[in-house]
């Protein structure tokens, strides 16, 4: 017979529901509203331990926030498989009016960025959101804020004045504009070279290409990275990274997600801020560049979205979408409780 223990998920009132056998020693994890009921989304054995490992986000807000007292928050978000779902066609990953009305509401108390790999105009046309920064191409093109405070004179040379989406001022920062001509030669050469494989898709990201490839048969993943392969090799200035289901062909510089948080906790004024708690949220292996600038600084909480255990350098973790959605909710309320609390003493 089996046995059945329960516990409240989080602040909606879903379930998790441990389902024991003695026939068996594995343990099946499942969520749902009725709690003597078990449901089809089970999570194995190594997702719990995992999770003992980078703990939910949602469950330990709590502690994380009471040591959030005192500091200034500020708010980083990847865009695809973060606030956006991932989808076979990356032209259709829009988010949802809850998901940006839940950002819009975080990015009302809280300084926020969306740090994307994607070209930064696309991300602003999914986005839409006026109050939030935006970096693209992993940080290669970014509109900061005016007058921005800079660690290293050396990235002025990168920097011109502008105007953002919005008809306001800004800064516009591109440390690979010298690559962008060969990159648009790269574009067409993989074009060309990679038509005999059905289903890929390539996406001009303006700093970066990225080579889809969830619509690929499995049978010929094979031979496209061959392809790919073959072209990057032609161009030593640039390198191939790999994402989830996303090979990317990018100039060879000393710049990511990481250099991008620091760049813009720069133009924000809090780059030598010892009061300052940035929360990096994102799901790919490109995130972990920022993840690992904020272990090395020792401030904030960088957060995996994932719903398999992996390798990362992050804190903390949510499962997908629908959790940063509700972790942002949370934040944006605990900011609304705190400045009320203040107001009443």
């Amino acid at each position: 017979m089996e046995s059945i223990s329960k516990a409240r998920c989080d602040e909606n009132g879903d379930w998790l529901t441990v389902v024991k056998s003695p026939a068996t020693t594995n343990l099946q994890l499942t969520k749902g509203s009725d709690p003597t009921t078990p449901k089809d989304n089970t999570l194995d054995i190594n997702y719990i331990a995992w999770t003992i490992k980078y703990p939910s986000a949602l469950r330990a807000f709590d502690q994380m926030m009471n040591a959030a007292k005192g500091k200034r928050i500020v708010v980083f978000l990847d865009y695809d498989g973060t606030i956006s779902p991932i989808v076979a066609d990356p032209d259709q990953a829009f988010m949802t009016d809850a998901m940006r009305s839940a950002v819009g509401e975080v990015a009302r108390h809280f300084p926020t960025a969306i740090i994307s790999g994607r070209c930064r105009d696309k991300v602003y046309k999914f986005v839409q959101l006026a109050n939030v920064y935006y970096a693209g191409s992993h940080g290669m093109d970014i509109m900061a804020p005016l007058q921005p405070i800079i660690r290293n004179g050396g990235l002025n040379k990168f920097q011109t004045r502008s105007v953002d989406e919005n008809g306001r001022e800004a800064v516009l920062f591109q440390p690979a504009k010298e690559f962008l001509p060969t990159i648009q030669e790269i574009f067409r050469v993989l074009q060309e070279r990679t038509k005999v494989v059905h289903g890929v898709m390539i996406e001009n990201n303006k700093f970066c290409l990225s080579v889809h490839f969830r619509r690929v048969s499995h049978e010929d993943w094979n031979k496209l990275e061959e392809l790919v392969k073959s072209v990057a090799v032609q161009y030593p200035q640039f390198c191939l990274t790999r994402g989830r289901k996303v090979m990317e062909i990018r100039p060879s510089i000393k710049w990511d997600k990481g250099h991008a948080l620091e760049y813009l906790l720069d133009t924000l004024g809090y780059g030598n801020s010892t009061d300052v708690l940035p929360l990096y949220i994102g799901d790919d292996l490109t995130d972990e560049d920022a993840f690992q600038v904020l272990q090395r600084r020792g401030q904030g909480y960088p957060i995996i979205v994932s719903s398999i255990p992996k390798d990362t350098k992050a804190s903390y973790s949510l499962r997908d979408p629908s959790e940063v959605m509700a972790f942002l909710l949370c934040l944006a309320r605990w900011k609304r409780n705190s400045s009320s609390n203040s107001l009443q003493l």
